[in-house]
C-alpha cells in the first residue's frame, strides 16, 4: 500500500511537471503585455511592430491585429443594430486591466456601437470564438484616451469571446 501511495505520488509530480512545462510555450504567443513597459508612442508602436510578427497574428488593412484562441461555428454579426453578448478583459501594454467581465458574467452590446476594432473584429467572428485583439490608438479610443482610465494615444490588447449574436429587432 505504502509504495503504491509513493508511486501515485511521483506520477501526479511528474504529471504536473510536465504540464508546467508546457505554460511557457502557450504564453509567448499571446501579445506580451508587461508592467516595466511604459505608455509612450514609442512603446506602443514598438509592442504593435512586435506583435505583429507573432505566429498567428493576422493583421487587417486597417491596422487591427488578431489571433484565434479557439474557433466557434456559429452566426455572425449581420448588422449594426445586431446585439453581441461577450466575455472580455482589456489591458494596456503595460499590463494594466482597464476594464473586464466579471467571472461567471458576460456582457451585451449592440454590434455597431462599440469602437472601430471592437466593430471590426465583431464582423468578422462567429459565435464560440475567442480572440486575442490588439487594437491601434486609432481604432480604439485615439487622442481623447477614455474617461482617466485609458490615457490617449494607446494600444488596447482584449481577449475576448464572442458568445452569442441576437438578429436586431425589425
Amino acid at each position: 500500500m505504502t509504495l503504491r501511495m509513493l508511486l501515485g505520488a511521483v506520477a501526479l509530480t511528474l504529471g504536473a511537471i510536465a504540464l508546467g512545462g508546457c505554460q511557457p510555450h502557450k504564453q509567448e504567443d499571446k501579445a506580451t503585455v508587461s508592467s516595466t513597459t511604459d505608455l509612450s508612442p514609442t512603446s506602443n508602436q514598438k509592442f504593435l511592430s512586435d506583435n505583429a510578427q507573432k505566429p498567428g497574428v493576422t493583421r487587417t488593412a486597417d491596422g487591427l491585429q488578431y489571433r484565434i484562441i479557439k474557433s466557434g461555428s456559429g452566426k455572425r454579426v449581420t448588422g449594426p443594430n445586431d446585439m453581441v453578448t461577450v466575455t472580455y478583459k482589456g489591458q494596456l501594454i503595460n499590463g494594466k486591466v482597464f476594464d473586464q467581465t466579471a467571472p461567471g458574467k458576460t456582457a451585451q452590446f449592440p454590434a455597431g456601437g462599440l469602437i472601430p476594432g471592437w466593430v471590426e473584429a465583431l464582423s468578422l467572428m462567429k459565435e464560440g470564438d475567442e480572440w486575442e485583439l490588439v487594437i491601434p490608438a486609432e481604432l480604439g479610443y485615439g487622442s481623447q484616451g477614455a474617461g482617466g482610465v485609458i490615457p490617449p494615444d494607446q494600444t488596447l490588447v482584449f481577449d475576448m469571446t464572442l458568445i452569442s449574436v441576437a438578429p436586431a429587432q425589425q
